[in-house]
């Protein structure tokens, strides 16, 4: 069985289609750059819509304590773009959460990179690296070769994400075993605009 996470949620219709359809994970992005980013109050409304057994991830970009703190009440989870693994260590010893750090992936080098996290994190979340000068460092529709996983020893338990979508989730499951996929544009009608019916065929593909 695959787990899966909806991410970038900002509305409760399209938070419940999540639930309705299975998710294991819901993303709540706190980074104000992002189509997607969520205020505290917005952030505390929707996280009060999640049932115990779903984990609720909150979706950062090397954040300042005081990010963390005030979302920290509306997570399970803390999920860091952007951030070293020192960073990412004292974090996770200070919030006491669960925490997934990104790696941005373009070669088989980059994949090194998942190593260093090995003491700082409990997961390891592989992204598709976002063109130089992107203004965000996920959620662009962007996949990364899948082969680049062949043959490569996670040093953690993982999440693969970038570029998902309903049509491909399936093919990417079986490709690379994915015990967790991650999808945020790729559910999308428009730039942070949450489709309830591709959340549904997404949901449904990753069963299959």
């Amino acid at each position: 069985m695959t787990f899966t996470k909806i991410c970038g949620l900002s509305a409760p219709e399209t938070l419940d289609a999540a639930l309705r359809g299975g998710a294991s994970h819901v993303g709540l992005v706190f980074f104000a750059a992002s189509p997607r980013n969520v205020d505290y109050d917005r952030a505390a409304e929707l996280a009060a819509r999640v049932p115990a057994h779903v984990r609720r991830v909150g979706v950062f970009v090397d954040p300042a304590d005081e990010v963390l703190e005030r979302a920290s009440a509306h997570i399970d989870v803390v999920q860091l773009h952007a951030t070293a693994p020192s960073r990412a260590a004292t974090i996770r010893a200070k919030l006491a959460r669960e925490v997934w750090a990104a790696v941005a992936v373009r070669t088989r080098a980059d994949l090194d990179l998942a190593r260093s996290y090995t003491d700082a994190a409990d997961r390891i979340l592989y992204d598709a690296k976002t063109p130089e000068g992107a203004a965000l460092p996920g959620g662009m529709g962007v996949r990364f070769d899948w082969a680049l996983l062949d043959g490569f020893r996670h040093p953690l338990p993982w999440v693969l994400s970038g570029g998902l979508d309903p049509s491909n989730v399936a093919e990417a499951i079986r490709r690379t075993g994915a015990p967790l996929v991650d999808v945020s544009s790729g559910v999308e009608s428009a730039p942070g605009v949450k489709d309830v019916d591709k959340i549904a065929a997404f949901l449904k593909a990753a069963r299959l």
